[in-house]
């Protein structure tokens, strides 16, 4: 790309650092238990907003995997949600009012988070309603996992969205605090999926899957993205460019192709799509936080008013990570 535009994007970078350090004046300190990370910690961080009767189990799941410390920014909750989050004792939370359109949709308070606790560490960036498979996940810890990235050089890892939705309208039924929403939202689209290459910057574009063929039925193109670098040994100097779906410097994103092969990928199992959703996705339309004057959110009011079934002939029951890679959906690598 040349001197002058490898100079441009390094400024870029330099000013997501900067827009970081003044937006971190936005957060207020509700609990801090950062002096229990260690070394070798591995650390979620994440921002929401009501997300109560999903904490239970998105905490749960990601302790089993392995994470060891939670960094949470609480949007403005009036749920309950940020007295339960701070009486875990993993969990270390701030607070804000501020806008989330203008922390670059909450990015901005991430990374200054990141760059001041999270330097030399293996960070997991997800929202409340993502789930992170990875090849062996059910018998190996996250732990495995970054160890053998680190053994080969490995900065990133790389996850695609996997919309996962029940069989019949979604508001059939109901979502129990603390229960695992796959045993409700146990179906995928196996295929449908448009694949492109970011020219700039080097990540894969990926869009399809249920957004993409109901709500977006008549503009797929517009659909959301459901490329992202969720797994990253975090240095100071990195910041990501758009929400989790690239990262600079560049070569973060180059987590798919290896000499010609597959590196190693996982999916993240979205369980946006439960009987909650309507409420929540009007909330968030009337809140007008989202990208592009929340458009996504404008699409979902119109698809729900005739309660749509996501599920369609070619839909696909989840069974485990084995079945997503046999689909071309994520890659072991020579992860053996």
């Amino acid at each position: 790309m040349g001197l002058i535009g490898a100079y441009r994007l390094r400024l870029r970078r330099r000013s997501l650092h900067v827009r970081a350090a003044l937006k971190r004046r936005e957060l207020l300190s509700v609990v801090n238990r950062t002096g229990a990370i260690r070394s070798d910690s591995i650390i979620l961080l994440s921002t929401m907003r009501n997300e109560r009767i999903r904490l239970p189990y998105f905490l749960r799941y990601y302790r089993d995997l392995g994470v060891n410390h939670f960094l949470i920014v609480d949007n403005g909750s009036d749920d309950g949600s940020r007295d339960y989050l701070q009486n875990q004792p993993d969990v270390s939370l701030w607070s804000t009012d501020g806008s989330y359109r203008k922390s670059r949709f909450g990015m901005d308070w991430i990374t200054a988070l990141q760059r001041k606790y999270c330097h030399g560490l293996w960070t997991l960036v997800v929202d409340p309603d993502e789930f992170l498979v990875y090849p062996f996940c059910e018998t190996r810890p996250l732990r495995a996992l970054t160890d053998w990235l680190d053994t080969s050089g490995v900065r990133s890892f790389s996850a695609m969205i996997l919309d996962m939705y029940p069989k019949g309208p979604l508001d059939t039924q109901p979502y129990r605090e603390g229960q695992d929403p796959f045993e409700i939202a146990q179906w995928f689209d196996s295929a449908n999926y448009s694949v492109k290459r970011n020219p700039g910057n080097g990540n894969l574009w990926i869009q399809g899957g249920p957004r993409a063929r109901v709500f977006f039925a008549e503009e797929p193109k517009q659909a959301p993205a459901l490329n992202k670098i969720p797994l990253v040994k975090w240095n100071r100097a990195y910041a990501y460019l758009s929400s989790t779906h690239m990262l600079m410097p560049r070569g973060l994103n180059l987590v798919y192709d290896e000499w010609g092969g597959e590196k190693a990928s996982g999916c993240l199992l979205h369980a946006k799509f439960l009987d909650t959703f309507a409420a929540k996705a009007e909330e968030e339309l009337q809140r007008g936080q989202h990208y592009a004057d929340s458009a996504e959110y404008r699409a979902y009011r119109e698809g729900m008013k005739a309660h749509p079934d996501l599920w369609c002939k070619w839909s696909e029951r989840y069974i485990n990570w084995r079945q997503l890679e046999i689909l071309g959906l994520m890659s072991k690598g020579n992860w053996a």
